[in-house]
C-alpha cells in the first residue's frame, strides 16, 4: 500500500545561511532549522551537515516515508542537471559544478529502511523557486501565465507560461535582470560582465547607486545627505520617501519608470496575466508600484495596455524562499 505523502522539504540555499523547512500541503512550515552555507570547505561536507540538520526535523514529522521530496532554491542552480554550476559567492561551488540534487538524494534515501525509489530532490534558481511558490501558495494560484520579478541585491525573474516554468534548452532561461536598458558607455557596469543591465538600476543596490549619483550631481537638500553617500542603502531611500523627501521620491520614479518599460518589453513575448514583485523594495508600496504600472501602460503596445495586473508577492516574509522551494518537493 502506497504511503500518503503529507510533507515536502524546502531549502533556501543562500550565500550566508541555508534554511531547511518541512512544509505541509497547505503551505505551512511546520519545522525548520539552518546551517551556515560557507562554514564548509567542500560540497560533501555541506551536504553531510545539511542531512544532519534535517534528520531531527524529519523525525518530528514521522519519518522520511511521509515526505514527497525536497526542493532547493539556490544561486546558479540548473533544474535540468540538478547541479549548482559555478556559483561565485559560494566557496564550495566556486568554479565547479556540484551535483547537489543527486548528493542529497543519495543521503536522504539512506534514511528510508525500505526505499522503493530514490528520494526525489530537485533544484532551481531562487527566482524560479519564488515563482513556484507563488503558483502553489501565493497570489498566482490559478494563474498559468505570469512573471515573478525579485528585487533584491540583484534582479531575478521566474517566467511561467501555460502553467510551466521557462527553463530554456540549458536550464538558464529567464534572466530578465540582465536585459540591457542603457546601451553603450553610458550604461552601468554589471557583475555579469555586461553594461546597462536592468539589475544595475532596479535592484536594491541599483537604487542606492542612483541615490549616490543624484546627490553627487545636485546640491538639492535631501534627508539622504544625513548619511555618508557610500553608506546609503535602498531602505534609507524608502524611509526618506515616506517622509516626503523630493529626491528620494524622484529615485523611486526613475526606478519604477525603468521597471515599467522593461515589463512592457517582456509582455511582447509572453503576454502575462500578472507581474508579481518580490523583495525588500516592494515594501515601499505605491512609491514603487504606481510608477511601474504607469510607465508600463505608457510604453506597452496598445493591444496589451491595461490587461496585466501588477501585484506584490503573497509570500513576503522571511520563509518565502523555503515555501517556494518546497513546491518543487511536491513535484510541481
Amino acid at each position: 500500500m502506497k504511503t500518503q505523502k503529507t510533507y515536502a522539504i524546502g531549502v533556501d540555499l543562500g550565500g550566508t545561511n541555508t534554511v531547511f523547512g518541512i512544509v505541509d500541503a497547505q503551505g505551512t512550515i511546520v519545522v525548520q532549522d539552518s546551517i551556515k552555507t560557507q562554514a564548509y570547505k567542500t560540497a560533501e561536507a555541506f551536504v553531510e551537515a545539511g542531512v544532519a540538520c534535517l534528520r531531527p526535523l524529519i523525525e518530528q514529522v514521522g519519518g522520511i516515508a511521509n515526505l514527497a521530496g525536497m526542493g532547493i532554491g539556490a544561486p546558479n542552480a540548473n533544474y535540468y542537471s540538478g547541479a549548482i554550476e559555478t556559483a561565485p559567492n559560494i566557496a564550495w561551488a566556486h568554479e565547479t559544478i556540484v551535483p547537489l540534487a543527486q548528493m542529497f538524494s543519495n543521503q536522504l534515501s539512506a534514511l528510508d529502511p525500505q526505499p522503493s525509489t530514490p528520494f526525489s530532490v530537485r533544484v532551481t534558481n531562487d527566482a524560479n523557486a519564488a515563482a513556484m511558490g507563488e503558483m502553489a501558495y501565493g497570489v498566482a494560484r490559478g494563474m498559468k501565465n505570469f512573471i515573478v520579478i525579485t528585487l533584491g541585491t540583484g534582479v531575478g525573474s521566474g517566467i511561467v507560461i501555460n502553467g510551466q516554468l521557462v527553463y530554456g534548452h540549458d536550464g538558464f532561461a529567464g534572466e530578465l535582470g540582465h536585459v540591457i536598458m542603457v546601451r553603450g558607455k553610458e550604461g552601468r557596469s554589471c557583475g555579469c560582465g555586461r553594461t546597462g543591465c536592468l539589475e544595475t538600476y532596479c535592484s536594491a543596490t541599483g537604487v542606492a547607486r542612483t541615490a549616490r549619483e543624484i546627490l553627487a550631481n545636485t546640491d538639492r537638500p535631501s534627508l539622504l545627505r544625513n548619511k555618508p553617500a557610500d553608506q546609503i542603502e535602498s531602505l534609507d531611500v524608502s524611509i526618506a520617501a515616506f517622509q516626503g523627501d523630493e529626491v528620494a521620491n524622484e529615485i523611486f520614479q526613475f526606478t519604477g519608470k525603468m521597471l515599467g518599460e522593461a515589463c512592457a518589453d517582456f509582455t511582447a513575448f509572453s503576454s502575462p496575466e500578472a507581474y508579481i514583485f518580490f523583495g525588500g523594495l516592494c515594501k515601499a508600496g505605491d512609491l514603487i508600484m504606481k510608477p511601474i504600472e504607469e510607465s508600463y501602460n505608457r510604453a506597452v503596445m496598445p493591444i496589451y495596455r491595461g490587461k496585466a495586473k501588477f501585484l506584490v508577492s503573497g509570500l513576503m516574509n522571511a520563509n518565502a524562499a523555503v515555501l517556494g522551494a518546497s513546491a518543487l518537493g511536491w513535484g510541481k
